[in-house]
């Protein structure tokens, strides 16, 4: 499979909208940007205040993109919380996205839940940790942090009145064959329930990426160079299409421009049909993961290559 494949069984309805920079000028680009990045994603405002700021006036706001693999390393049972680190090292990443709906004029949607996971600087997952990530890299076990190996790097946020999630995170590091990428799902209609989201269901799956020249400086400080290899650009990657924002490319502003290992803040907005339902399972590009399947999963059979579409897929 490419990244250029689609499910045919996924309609317009069924897909998420994407954008950063696609928004009509004056529209929900500066205003879902302002939010995103507030200082608080937990901060509400009066419903009329929030659906006008982030109201598009041309009525369709975004480009259209078609869900994509889950991949192999998905968990059920991510808890909710805004700092998913657990102590990985690595170079510091705020995340914040705005979860608006496609079909009612790109109004907030308060309450969604967006869940996020990804690998570690060497490119190992949670729940997978003795996976090969391709290259050479140091055993999981080596960095030294307190992580919990099946929960670390993983998370749920739900939606301010805004429509805003704001994850603190570190840059992922990358594995063969892929690039660096985060993976989310988009829930709505659940509620949390014992530390983690329940219910409802899932209206989109995706992958969120980074610019090539960005990724490749931060991989030669520590503790990413440790992990040698060669790295997948997003040109060669088998998931990402070229399409920019609207297929998941991260705005990125450095914290500080002379500095990069202070860190990244990132940015996009989310449009989903509240209505839809598709979880990814089987859609999409994808692979075989490293060394044919990833191993040590918490619980059940870990995927292999011969299980089912959404499990053979790289992640």
């Amino acid at each position: 499979m490419t990244g250029n494949h689609r499910d045919t069984s996924i309609t317009r309805r069924r897909a998420l909208v994407v954008a950063g920079g696609t928004v009509a000028a004056g529209g929900l680009a500066a205003a879902g940007y302002q939010a995103a990045f507030a200082d608080d994603a937990t901060t509400t405002t009066t419903g009329s205040a929030s659906t006008a700021s982030a109201t598009s006036t041309s009525g369709e706001c975004m480009t259209l993109m078609s869900s994509v693999t889950e991949g192999p390393y998905y968990l059920d049972g991510a808890l909710v919380r805004k700092d998913i680190t657990e102590g990985k090292s690595g170079v510091p990443l705020t995340l914040r996205l705005t979860v608006v709906d496609a079909t009612d004029g790109c109004t907030p949607v308060p309450g969604a839940a967006v869940e996020i996971w990804h690998c570690d600087a060497w490119g190992y997952y949670s729940g997978y940790t003795t996976a090969n990530p391709g290259g050479s890299a140091p055993a999981e076990s080596e960095d030294g942090s307190t992580a919990n190996d099946t929960t670390y790097l993983r998370g749920y946020q739900v939606a301010n009145v805004n429509g805003v999630v704001k994850f603190e995170t570190i840059f992922p590091g990358w594995y063969t064959p892929r690039t660096c990428h985060i993976h989310l799902k988009v829930h709505t209609g659940g509620e949390k329930a014992d530390g983690t989201y329940e219910g409802g269901k899932v209206n989109y799956t995706g992958q969120l990426f980074f610019a090539d020249d960005i990724a490749e400086e931060i991989f030669t400080l520590e503790p990413y160079s440790k992990h040698s290899g060669s790295y997948t650009t997003l040109d060669n990657d088998m998931v990402y299409d070229g399409g920019g924002a609207s297929s998941g490319l991260l705005t990125l502003k450095a914290v500080h421009k002379s500095d990069p290992s202070k860190g990244y803040k990132g940015s996009l907005t989310l449009g989903v049909d509240p209505d839809a339902e598709n979880t990814g399972a089987g859609s999409g590009g994808g692979g075989t993961p490293p060394s044919g399947a990833p191993g040590d999963a918490p619980t059940g059979a870990p995927p292999t290559d011969s299980a089912s579409p959404s499990a053979s897929a790289s992640s």
